[in-house]
């Protein structure tokens, strides 16, 4: 008998498929690898997230003045030179503290977005409907990102040749604010993090699915190596930057704007122009890619770990 191509690859053992069905979504196990994909994230790419929130807010130079960082490694020199290596580093206790429950609450979210929309084990969703599911992971994690990303920002411009010490830290940060304005004051910006999280999400989980399935096709195999992971993951930090850097820029300035986004957007088109909204692009791709690539192979880890130790989980 004639075997089509699919059974000549399996008879040789190449693009062996898996004889187990699709499952719906899992948002507990989700939440529980994002978790910790997270913090895979956060000691990767700091030191550039430093560096960008510095290019963001650095003050404009006056007419024949040199601004104060002329690029991405001037920052990175100068910040080493005057503070040490630690410079690179500071503000990340407030994303490391709140990395694991926004990381777990994004992947959680977009579990539960792909969940509701799977009729059974089978359904294949469309690239629209992954990107709606992860525009609601975007969604539940800004409760917690909002302020998280507003004391980091905070920590991260507070220069140490600047003088006096306004922050002494994640805590101090988060007291002060509350004292100066309440629960508004350490959520200040929200409406800016989720123009931005809610269409970069939804990039972010595309390009990862669809560099996933494109791997599964060119192998004739349900399994993704590792090297795929991390390509779908470097690769989906890169679209989610490209989609959010925008929003991102105008929600960064620590409040001298009278009407947040809407005053930043007018005066950095007036002053700038529309690359203002690009500003640090270079930092945020050099960390986007390695940063986002750890996340994913911290949740693959975690998966692996959770089909050995419970596979009907």
């Amino acid at each position: 008998m004639a075997l089509n191509k699919p059974q000549m690859l399996q008879a040789k053992g190449i693009g062996k498929m898996s004889d187990a069905p699709e499952r719906k979504a899992n948002p507990l196990k989700s939440f529980i690898g994002g978790g910790f994909g997270g913090v895979c994230t956060v000691v990767t790419g700091h030191p550039l997230d430093t560096i960008k929130v510095r290019l963001q807010t650095m003050p404009r130079p006056a007419p024949g003045e040199q601004p104060m960082y002329t690029g991405t490694f001037d920052c990175a020199r100068k910040t080493i030179q005057n503070e040490g290596y630690r410079g690179l580093y500071k503000g990340m206790s407030a994303p490391l503290v709140g990395i694991t429950p926004i990381f777990a609450l994004c992947f959680a979210g977009y579990s539960l977005g792909k969940r509701v929309q799977q009729t059974e084990d089978s359904t294949k969703l469309t690239y629209r409907q992954i990107f709606v599911a992860g525009s609601f992971s975007g969604l539940l994690s800004t409760i917690i990102m909002a302020p998280g990303e507003r004391i980091k920002c905070l920590l991260q411009v507070q220069q140490a040749s600047a003088g006096e010490r306004k922050y002494n830290g994640m805590l101090d940060c988060a007291f002060k604010l509350y004292k100066e304005g309440g629960i508004r004051s350490i959520y200040k910006g929200s409406f800016a993090t989720l123009l931005r999280d809610l269409p970069a999400n939804g990039a972010y989980f595309v390009t990862y699915e669809y560099i996933q399935a494109q791997a599964k096709r060119l192998t004739g195999s349900n399994e993704v190596s590792m090297a795929a992971t991390l390509l779908a993951g470097g690769s989906s930090g890169i679209a989610y930057w490209i989609v959010g850097m925008p929003a991102d820029v105008l929600k960064t300035p620590p409040g001298y704007y009278k009407h947040g986004i809407r005053s930043a957007f007018k005066d950095l088109m007036k002053t700038e122009g529309p690359l203002a909204l690009y500003r640090g692009i270079s930092a945020v791709m050099i960390r986007a890619f390695p940063a986002n690539a750890a996340c994913f192979f911290g949740i693959e880890l975690v998966n692996k770990a959770f089909n050995k130790i419970a596979p009907n989980f």
